[in-house]
């Protein structure tokens, strides 16, 4: 049984976490720690073309602002879903933890997951999303007089 008192608070704390995530590994990984250029000598490496490192961080980058927003919740996490995928299988070959050289893929399995959990979940609390829906405040009251 979902209780509706805390889920929308339970969908706000897995929002920002995933777009907290997102917006670290795009920005402060590829993009700092790995360099631009060598996250795209990386995608290379795996015989994917170098600009599909270029679509990867925006995707990443972008959908964590989202997350963390609140704004298109469903469509951010779904959209984000083949990222953490191809990632998953980007690391497959390195074993299961992703403490493994090279990185396993437990962790971006896990966050296929959280994502597709994200997705079928919505907004949450205190979502961009659901404060501009004109009908937000009647769902909010009825919530908290519940």
């Amino acid at each position: 049984m979902i209780d509706t008192k805390t889920a929308p608070y339970a969908a706000l704390a897995l929002r920002v976490a995933l777009g907290v995530m997102f917006i670290a590994h795009s920005l402060y990984l590829k993009v700092f720690v790995f360099t631009v250029p060598g996250t795209v000598q990386f995608f290379e490496s795996l015989g994917l073309p170098g600009f599909s490192a270029y679509a990867v961080i925006a995707a990443e980058s972008i959908g964590g602002i989202l997350l963390v927003a609140g704004y298109q919740t469903r469509i951010a996490a779904a959209v984000l879903v083949p990222v953490l995928l191809g990632a998953t299988l980007a690391h497959a070959g390195n074993g299961w933890l992703f403490t493994a050289q090279g990185g396993g893929w437990e962790y971006p399995l896990f966050l296929s997951v959280a994502a597709v959990v994200q997705a079928l979940l919505g907004d949450g609390a205190y979502a961009l999303s659901s404060a501009r829906r004109p009908d937000a405040a009647l769902e909010t009251a009825a919530r908290v007089a519940r």
